[in-house]
C-alpha cells in the first residue's frame, strides 16, 4: 500500500511537471534567472556603530539540508531559505560580532512568530551562551516583543534591556509534551499492528498500540521535561535575578503575564512601544532622529562578512572534520533530512584516508532509526577511531540509534537539555487483513515451508513467526548493550539498568555515565584540537558538503521526484487543528522512513515535541 501511494503521487507530480514544461512557462529561463540573481555579488557593508539583528524566528539547524527541487524553488521565490541558518554559522557570526569594533550591540527581533521554528532547546542553549559571551565583552543586547513565548524568552532573557509592548503578554506556564496516539484509528480502519520490543521504557511503539502514555513512558517524560524546565528556570533566574521558586509560582498560578505584571515581576525592564525602542537604538548607533531606522546589519548578511582581520577565520592544512548526522537514520543512501547508513559509512572511510583530517567531530542530531544502518555507521566510526580521535557532540536529540553510533567516541559532549539514551530495540509488524477483507480483497498462498510467507502483510504473524522476530530483537538489544558497555566502559549490569529504552536529558546522562561533558559543538571542536595536538594551526571542514542553491535545484530536477506522504506546507500562524494535523503527518513520515531490511529499529519515541 505504501508503495502504491508513493507511486501514485509520483506519477501525479511527474504529469504536472510535464504539463508545466509543455505549456512553455519558461522553466529553464526562470531557473537561469534565479541562479543569476542569486550569484550576484552583493557583499554587505558594515558601518561603524552598527547593531547586529538576530531574528528570533530563525530556524537554526546543524547542517544545511539538501532540499528537493520544489523546496529549493520555493526557497528562491519566497526567501524562505534566509530563515534557515546553521548553528555554527550563528555561533561564528556572534563571535565575529563580539570581536568586531564596528558592532556595538545586538537587537533580538521578535516581530515574527517563531511558532514554526524547529530549533530545539539544546541548540538555543549554545546560542544563548554565545550571547552571554557577547554581553560580557561590554556590548549591549536589546530586545522587544509583543508576545513572548518561553522559547523566545529563553534567549531574550540574556539581554541588557527587555521591552514589552503595553498590550503584550508573556507566556510562563511551564513545558509540556502531548503525543498523538493512532491505535484507535488503526483499529477502526482495520489495520493490524503487532509489536516486538525490548526495554520497558521503549515507548516508540506506543502510539500504534495504546491510547495514552504507559506508566513507564509517563515517568521518563516527566523526568526529561523536568530537567529541560530546570535548565530554563536556572538560566532565566541567573540572568534576571528572579528566584526559581518565583518562576515556578508564576507558572503554576498565572501562566500568562500581562505587560505590567511581567515588569513588576522583574522579567522585563520596560513597557513601551517599538518606536521608543527604535529611538533608543538610533541613539545607540549615532543615527539621526529623522532617519528611517538605526544602523544595522542582519545576522544572515553579516555571516558573509570576512572575519580574517579579526582572527575568526582560519586557514590551515590541518583539518578538523565536523560530520553532521542530522535526521532519521535509514538503511542505504538516505534522502532529504535522513542519515543514510551506507552514505555516512563511505564518508568515514574517506575521512580515514584523508591525511589532512587530523580529528573528527561527529555532531549527532537524530532520534535514531534503522538498527542495521546504525550498526554500519558505528563500525566505521570505531575503525576510524583507532587512528584519529572521534569526538561526539550531541545536539537537541541523540537517542537510540543516534546514541548507538556515538558509543565508541573518545569523548561525548551534550547540553543539559539534550535528549539522549533510549537504548532499546523494537519492531513493527503491520497487517492489512481486516482492511482488505472489508473492501473485498483476499489473498491465498502456496508455500514450501512454514515460514516462507512470514513477510506478508496479508495476515497477522503466527506465534512461531513472532518468536523468530522477538529472537532477532533480543539479539540486537543484547548487542546494543554490549556496545554501550564496551564503548563507555560501564559494567554490563549497570548498562542493563539504565537502558530499557529509557530517555534521559543531557545532565542526567552525564550523571549515569552515558555522556562525558556538558558542552556544545564548539567545546567538542576544542577538545578534538587538543587531542590532535594542533595548537592554533587548524581549520574546520564540514561534511556532508553543502550544495549551492543552483546545484540542489538543477540536481533534483534531473533526479527522481520524491514525494513525502502528506506533502509539506508553510504557514506563518497555523491554527490548532492544523497543528494537530501536522503531528499526524510527522507520525506518517516516521512510518515512511522505516526501511530497515530486518524490520528492527533503535529509535526515540515517535515525535517527542516539547512545548
Amino acid at each position: 500500500m505504501r508503495n502504491f501511494i508513493k507511486q501514485t503521487f509520483t506519477s501525479a507530480i511527474g504529469s504536472l511537471l510535464g504539463l508545466f514544461i509543455f505549456f512553455g512557462l519558461g522553466t529553464i529561463g526562470l531557473i537561469g534567472l534565479l541562479i543569476a540573481v542569486g550569484s550576484q555579488d552583493n557583499s554587505p557593508q558594515v558601518k561603524n556603530k552598527s547593531v547586529l539583528v538576530l531574528d528570533l524566528a530563525l530556524n537554526i539547524t546543524d547542517s544545511k539540508p539538501n532540499s528537493t527541487s520544489s523546496a529549493a524553488l520555493q526557497e528562491a521565490l519566497s526567501g524562505e531559505d534566509r530563515n534557515r541558518v546553521t548553528l555554527r554559522t550563528v555561533l561564528n557570526t556572534l563571535e565575529k560580532a563580539r570581536l568586531d569594533p564596528r558592532i556595538i550591540g545586538i537587537y533580538l527581533d521578535g516581530s515574527r512568530s517563531s511558532e514554526e521554528s524547529t530549533t530545539g532547546f539544546a541548540t538555543l542553549k549554545e546560542v544563548r551562551s554565545a550571547l552571554e559571551k557577547f554581553r560580557a565583552a561590554g556590548k549591549t543586547i536589546v530586545t522587544y516583543n509583543v508576545e513572548w513565548s518561553e522559547r523566545d524568552y529563553y534567549l531574550s532573557s540574556v539581554a541588557n534591556k527587555i521591552v514589552i509592548n503595553p498590550l503584550g503578554a508573556m507566556e510562563l506556564n511551564g513545558l509540556s509534551s502531548q503525543p498523538i496516539f493512532l491505535a484507535g484509528a488503526l483499529e477502526k480502519y482495520g489495520i493490524g499492528i503487532q509489536i516486538i520490543r525490548v526495554g520497558k521504557f521503549k515507548a516508540a511503539v506506543e502510539p500504534l498500540i495504546l491510547t495514552k502514555l504507559s506508566p513507564e513512558n509517563r515517568q521518563q517524560t516527566e523526568r526529561l521535561l523536568g530537567d529541560v524546565w530546570g535548565e530554563w528556570q536556572s538560566a532565566v533566574s541567573t540572568s534576571r535575578k528572579v528566584s526559581i521558586d518565583k518562576l515556578q509560582q508564576i507558572a503554576d498560578n498565572q501562566g500568562l503575564l500581562e505587560a505590567t505584571a511581567a515588569k513588576s515581576n522583574g522579567l522585563v525592564d520596560e513597557v513601551g512601544y517599538f518606536d521608543e525602542v527604535l529611538g533608543e537604538l538610533k541613539k545607540l548607533t549615532g543615527s539621526k532622529a529623522d532617519e528611517r531606522t538605526f544602523k544595522q546589519i542582519n545576522l544572515v548578511d553579516y555571516a558573509g562578512v570576512s572575519g580574517k582581520s579579526l582572527g575568526v577565520e582560519r586557514n590551515s592544512k590541518n583539518h578538523i572534520a565536523v560530520v553532521y548526522a542530522e535526521g532519521t537514520i535509514v538503511d542505504g543512501q538516505g534522502g532529504v533530512g535522513q542519515v543514510g547508513g551506507d552514505r555516512f559509512a563511505r564518508l568515514f572511510r574517506q575521512l580515514q584516508q584523508d591525511k589532512t583530517v587530523k580529528a573528527i567531530v561527529l555532531r549527532v542530531n537524530s532520534p535514531g532509526g534503522s538498527a542495521t544502518a546504525s550498526e554500519v555507521m558505528q563500525r566505521e566510526i570505531k575503525i576510524v577511531g583507532k587512528t584519529k580521535p572521534v569526538i561526539v557532540s550531541m545536539g537537541d536529540v541523540a537517542a537510540s540509534g543516534g546514541y548507538w553510533i556515538a558509543t565508541d567516541a573518545k569523548r561525548i559532549f551534550a547540553e543539559p537539555n539534550t535528549i539522549t539514551g533510549s537504548i532499546g530495540v523494537f519492531g513493527v509488524l503491520p497487517n492489512f487483513q481486516k482492511l482488505a477483507n472489508n473492501n473485498g480483497i483476499t489473498w491465498d498462498v502456496v508455500k514450501t515451508a512454514n515460514l516462507a510467507d512470514s513477510q506478508t502483510v496479508a495476515r497477522p504473524k503466527s506465534p512461531q513467526e513472532l518468536a523468530v522476530y522477538q529472537s532477532s530483537v533480543n539479539r540486537l538489544y543484547s548487542l546494543f548493550l554490549s556496545k554501550v558497555a564496551e564503548g563507555r566502559k560501564i559494567p554490563a549490569q549497570k548498562v542493563a539498568e539504565i537502558a530499557q529504552g529509557r530517555v534521559w536529558s543531557g545532565v542526567a546522562a552525564k550523571e549515569i555515565g552515558l555522556v562525558d561533558e556538558i558542552g556544545g559543538i564548539e567545546s567538542a571542536i576544542a577538545y578534538a584540537v587538543k587531542q590532535a595536538k594542533l595548537g592554533n594551526d587548524w581549520q574546520v571542514t564540514e561534511y556532508p558538503t553543502a550544495r549551492s542553491f543552483e546545484q540542489r535545484l538543477l540536481g533534483q530536477l534531473g533526479n527522481e521526484a520524491r514525494v513525502r506522504l502528506g506533502g509539506e506546507a508553510i504557514s506563518k500562524s497555523p491554527d490548532l487543528l492544523t497543528a494537530e494535523f501536522k503531528k499526524l503527518q510527522q507520525e506518517l513520515e516516521v512510518l515512511q522512513s522505516m526501511n530497515d531490511p530486518r524490520g528492527v529499529y533503535a529509535r526515540l519515541p515517535f515525535t517527542l515535541k516539547i512545548e
